[in-house]
């Protein structure tokens, strides 16, 4: 009996895990990859759903069917934030005017963007950052190090053209 539970519970964990990475990749724009993956994803999910069927007159089994799916939804999402595929757009303003940082952001290899802008309380740098969404902890790493105060906000953008950014998105490794 507890083979067949921890059976339930892995092939859902597999199932859910490869169904989560399937659909962020289309998402995300890699459709050849998803659906090479959902073909592995399919032959799990019949495997897994043939064991339940057969075994329907144990609630025990549909439980375990339901924890393999929400342990699948967490290893999945853990997966893809590892993988970490896409870009993440930094916008960054900076208490005062300080002109070095987009230069020393630069000199990691970053593409920078900035313009001077009005805030509340007087003129304010505006740092608009591009950069694979690999490099996003370093990066706020960097920006936090160069202005601790710095007022931060990043997001996924979902297209983009133009810019000699795509062709040179590899920040300078230390």
């Amino acid at each position: 009996m507890l083979t067949m539970l921890l059976t339930i519970i892995v092939i859902n964990i597999i199932y859910v895990s490869l169904f989560t990475l399937r659909v962020i990749l289309v998402i995300k724009g890699y459709r050849v990859v998803a659906s090479f993956l959902s073909m592995g994803e399919v032959f799990v999910y019949l495997m897994g759903l043939t064991i339940v069927l057969d075994n329907l007159d144990k609630p025990i089994n549909i439980a375990a069917y339901c924890l393999g799916w929400g342990m699948g939804v967490f290893l999945g999402s853990k997966i893809e934030a590892r993988l970490a595929l896409g870009y993440i757009v930094f916008d960054v303003v900076v208490d005062s005017l300080e002109i070095e940082i987009p230069m020393k952001i630069r000199q990691q290899g970053y593409g920078v963007t900035s313009w001077v802008a009005d805030g509340k309380d007087g003129q304010r740098l505006v740092i608009k950052i591009l950069a694979k969404r690999h490099y996003e902890k370093k990066l706020r790493d960097l920006v936090i190090s160069l202005s601790p105060k710095a007022f931060i906000i990043s997001y996924e953008p979902n297209k983009m053209n133009g810019g000699f950014l795509l062709k040179n998105l590899n920040p300078v490794q230390n």
